[in-house]
């Protein structure tokens, strides 16, 4: 059986998805952003609410309608090729959502927009300026490797984006003794 789950946005979301699934007697075989696959063919109802309810109270979201599924695979997509791939795509990013789910772009970018009231290439934006936050804070790369590591043409580019997110420019940012990151399932 499938599960789609909203939310789960970096590796201890996986975790303790599972063990909470693993809590409730299931099987899980493959556990990754936002998709859950268990042994299981069927599953008792009042088991299901259950699991739905646990989720909940850790910030997840069992999914079960076909629009709200496909919204989050594109999330899931984006923040999985922006925080935590280091493989570098060699196509733009319309056409790396849309072959990975399957859709045309056109259609998903209306869905999407509808949906979250922002568009695909804004909620992208918002991703790459929020690792971009992060990698900053490590500071252990230069603003250059950041720009290179997150695809941007330019350092200009990057810092021109980065500060009408922000407010404020990626030194400043650096400087300020409270940096303000935001969780990724907020974003």
């Amino acid at each position: 059986m499938e599960f789609r789950i909203k939310n789960m946005v970096c590796d201890r979301c996986k975790m303790a998805v599972q063990k909470l699934l693993e809590q409730q007697g299931l099987h899980p075989t493959q556990v990754e952003l936002g998709h859950v696959i268990v042994q299981e063919s069927t599953i008792e109802e009042s088991t299901l609410q259950h699991i739905k309810q646990e989720l909940q109270q850790l910030g997840f979201e069992l999914l079960q309608d076909r629009t709200t599924m496909l919204i989050e695979k594109i999330k899931n997509i984006v923040v999985e090729q922006i925080h935590y791939s280091d493989e570098r795509i060699n196509k733009n990013f319309s056409d790396f959502i849309s072959e990975a789910v399957h859709y045309d772009y056109t259609y998903l970018s209306k869905l999407f927009s509808e949906t979250e009231d922002i568009s695909i290439g804004q909620f992208i934006i918002l991703q790459k300026i929020e690792r971009a936050k992060e990698l900053i804070a490590y500071d252990e790369l230069t603003l250059s490797q950041i720009a290179d590591q997150l695809h941007y043409s330019s350092v200009a580019h990057l810092s021109n984006q980065f500060k009408k997110i922000t407010g404020l420019t990626p030194s400043q940012f650096k400087n300020e003794s409270k940096q303000r990151r935001s969780t990724l399932d907020n974003i």
